[in-house]
């Protein structure tokens, strides 16, 4: 889908994003996803988010991706997790109000992105779904689980920052509402897996309606 360049405030801040609309004619939900860390390189301009995008696309929600503070041209500093955190809140609130969609957003996140999601999910108010894609459960209080309708978690078999033992017991703790996929042979960056992560996400999108 076509992208379009969109700002958006969080605090006392301005944040960049790409916003896309589904066709007309399709049902008003959203998704916002969370890019990795931006200490080492992260934006939303990245492997993993493409793929999320592109499974969100399949699947006919609007999406938004954005930049955290102090990454690209968005304004501010590093935020140490709780900046990017408050940043995930405001974007949820940015595309709910465009959307005149109160539960029907999805929040997701890869890798930093995931644990910002995690964070800020219990202040972001009803969401349909909260998606973590090769979470770091070390940078995570996995004690404290946010109130999402339905949570998505996505990791490779091979990844040695999100284990898959800690993935399994995670969704084992957080029970019904929880659902897991593995990407064989996969590591923390996903190169050349992109494509399962597409086929994975959309599939259990489509298994929580």
């Amino acid at each position: 889908m076509k992208e379009q360049q969109v700002t958006f405030p969080s605090q006392n801040l301005t944040l960049e994003g790409l916003y896309a609309l589904p066709p007309t004619g399709a049902a008003v939900k959203g998704a916002v996803i969370c890019h990795p860390h931006p200490q080492y390189g992260g934006s939303m301009y990245n492997n993993v988010v493409d793929a999320a995008l592109e499974a969100f696309w399949h699947t006919r929600f609007a999406t938004l991706r954005f930049n955290f503070r102090g990454v690209g041209e968005s304004d501010g500093s590093y935020g140490g997790g709780h900046g990017e955190a408050q940043d995930a809140v405001a974007a949820v609130n940015f595309l709910r109000a465009k959307l005149n969609a109160p539960a029907g957003v999805v929040l997701a996140g890869y890798s930093f992105g995931a644990a910002a999601a995690w964070r800020g999910a219990s202040e972001a108010g009803e969401l349909q779904a909260l998606v973590l894609i090769a979470a770091p459960l070390q940078m995570m209080d996995t004690q404290a689980v946010p109130p999402a309708r339905n949570i998505l978690l996505i990791g490779g078999s091979h990844d040695s920052f999100c284990p898959a033992a800690g993935l399994k017991e995670l969704c084992a703790r957080l029970g019904k509402r929880a659902s897991l996929r593995l990407i064989d042979g996969a590591d923390h960056f996903f190169g050349g897996y992109e494509d399962d992560v597409t086929t994975a996400l959309a599939e259990m999108l489509e298994a929580i309606g």
